[in-house]
């Protein structure tokens, strides 16, 4: 998809605002159609019910279905990106990845689908994957918020992954 450029017309005649455009919207992740209901996911134990993914007893007569964020576990795809770099992140690790964690475990109380899928060291710097785009930026708003530093968003369109580089 990427970028593309055309020329509009300015001219009351030519604008047409009769036609809905629908927005593109690709994630190989999001359940095509309506799941049945109910549904639960066999690895992590989430119920598909009223329309979303939600922490609940599971029902008895429930099928089972993979929920999108077991799926990207298992196919190791992140829908999010979040590097840790500079000086001050090698002296505070330990307390930004306690951070991180504490995020994770909150935004996953309320929203199954948002999860830490990994966190690695590469070199100097730290890089955490989460299942959403959502948990990528809500990890690292949170350590800006508390730390200061540089951050910055980049959306890669076509793949529908956001990468968030914190700096300090």
């Amino acid at each position: 998809m990427g970028t593309a450029t055309r020329k509009v017309s300015t001219s009351p005649r030519h604008i047409r605002r009769d036609r809905y455009i629908k927005e593109y919207e690709h994630d190989t992740y999001k359940t095509k159609g309506k799941l049945r209901e109910p549904a639960v996911c066999p690895e992590c134990g989430a119920v598909f019910h009223k329309g979303r993914w939600q922490w609940l007893a599971r029902p008895r007569d429930a099928r089972e279905t993979l929920c999108p964020a077991c799926h990207r576990l298992r196919d190791k795809y992140p829908g999010g990106y979040l590097t840790l770099s500079g000086p001050f992140q090698k002296q505070h690790r330990d307390e930004i990845l306690h951070l991180a964690r504490n995020i994770e475990k909150r935004e996953k109380k309320e929203h199954p689908l948002r999860r830490i899928m990994s966190i690695d060291k590469q070199g100097d710097d730290i890089l955490i994957t989460t299942t959403t785009m959502g948990m990528a930026r809500a990890i690292g708003d949170a350590v800006h918020n508390a730390y200061k530093g540089e951050l910055c968003y980049q959306y890669t369109e076509e793949a529908n992954i956001l990468h968030v580089a914190w700096k300090r």
